[in-house]
């Protein structure tokens, strides 16, 4: 990970809390660290619902390098995130435009695809988890090719609410399911849409799958395993601008 993807020290990491708190991932307190602000840094993170981990400090060093970091070190995104509303607010549903939703990714390698992807095929905007999702580092800038911040980036608390949101301004849910019926070459993307991508282990949780409007499978030779979760995801995009440009 590089460094200037990191902030450190009391006041610069408070300061990033009050004035950008959207584009901080994750703070690293020491795990041996009391007063000097730290309840203050504790409350605005807790506020903006950022998550905090306590660490070594030998942790906060592997981080930052061997610098005075006053036991606080924040993750920062070098591309600012959306909120739903305000990105909802300017979207025209009649364009019948492409959304893709991840379902907590992890690897930082799918999601610089994935957005590399969606800025080729020219998504409206890609919706992430707050937690358990791989934030925009070095990895994810560098493998989207300079893609990321080219496709809005919209991060929200709870994906399931999302969707709901989504479905109520007329979006279509699909969710690429192994194990659908459907296959994606026989579906057609004719509404706005929003394409749901599970994490590379667990697939899309259920709950978030019952939610759906459509499943949608991508046919496979038989005794071959899935494909990559960003390869999945191109193929599904891509069948929806070849749909689009036909």
């Amino acid at each position: 990970m590089e460094t200037s993807l990191f902030i450190y020290g009391r006041h610069p990491v408070m300061d990033a809390l009050n004035r950008e708190p959207d584009k901080v991932d994750k703070i690293f307190i020491r795990d041996t660290l009391s007063g000097g602000g730290l309840q203050e840094i504790l409350r605005l993170a807790s506020e903006h619902k950022i998550p905090v981990q306590r660490v070594p400090g030998r942790k906060l060093s592997e981080l930052v390098g061997a610098v005075n970091d006053q036991g606080f070190v924040a993750q920062v995104s070098p591309v600012s995130y959306l909120e739903l509303d305000e990105w909802l607010e300017s979207v025209d549903t009649a364009t019948k435009p492409l959304v893709l939703i991840l379902d907590e990714i992890e690897d930082p390698h799918n999601f610089g695809a994935m957005l590399r992807t969606a800025a080729a095929v020219g998504a409206t905007a890609v919706i992430v988890p707050k937690h358990r999702q791989a934030p925009i580092n070095a990895t994810v800038v560098k493998t989207s090719a300079g893609t990321a911040g080219m496709v809005p980036v919209v991060r929200v608390v709870n994906i399931n609410s999302c969707i709901r949101d989504l479905q109520s301004a007329g979006f279509w849910i699909y969710a690429l399911d192994q194990d659908a019926k459907e296959s994606v070459w026989k579906h057609r993307f004719d509404s706005a849409s929003a394409l749901i991508v599970g994490s590379e282990g667990k697939g899309i949780r259920e709950k978030t799958l019952e939610l759906s409007d459509f499943k949608l499978s991508l046919p496979m030779a038989e005794g071959v395993e899935s494909l990559n979760a960003s390869v999945s995801a191109a193929l599904v995009m891509y069948e929806w601008l070849r749909q689009r440009s036909s």
